[in-house]
């Protein structure tokens, strides 16, 4: 019964390559028990405000991340297949665009060295600008008024509205 013929690798990598999909099982469940032992040592003060403490969101998530990984596993050795990439507006044929991943790549290195420095508004508008500019956009007038607005509210959403402190720099007096 030679339904198909012999592939390389041999019948160990073949079954690999047609369960591709225990990867991202396999993932998903090492990134659980990391959140789950991480929710779990976490010290708590037991002076802790309201029944739910700061362990339940890790420990949820860390619970739900093992759940689909064992049923994304059950899945796929009961012959589930994910659905290949043919819907995507993506030529697989063309090789991968190595420019526009490095620029991005240095954009938010940049900004992480940066937003300490200078602050979070214009590291914010140095990483959106770079971010448009990376991906194509060459509207020199446009992007940056647009990538400051974008920082500037970002920065007060944060600060403001949520209480988390963002660094101001040099701004700070007068944001």
């Amino acid at each position: 019964m030679a339904d198909s013929p012999p592939r390389a690798g041999g019948p160990g990598r073949t079954w690999l390559r047609e369960h591709s999909e225990l990867g991202v099982s396999v993932l998903l469940f090492a990134i659980g028990v990391l959140v789950l032992t991480d929710a779990l040592t976490m010290d708590v003060e037991i002076a802790q405000r309201g029944p739910v403490g700061p362990k339940t969101v890790p420990v949820v998530v860390g619970i739900g991340l093992l759940l689909v990984a064992v049923l994304l596993a059950v899945d796929v050795l009961r012959g589930g297949r994910g659905e290949a990439e043919g819907g995507e507006d993506i030529d697989l044929s063309e090789p991968s665009d190595w420019q526009t991943v490095l620029l991005l790549a240095g954009v938010f290195l940049a900004f992480a060295v940066l937003i300490g420095p200078i602050g979070f508004p214009i590291a914010g508008t140095l990483l959106f600008w770079g971010a448009a500019f990376a991906l194509g956009s060459r509207n020199y007038t446009r992007d940056p008024m647009i990538a400051a607005v974008l920082a500037l509210l970002t920065y007060y959403v944060f600060n403001d509205l949520l209480g988390v402190p963002l660094p101001g720099g040099p701004l700070m007096g007068v944001l």
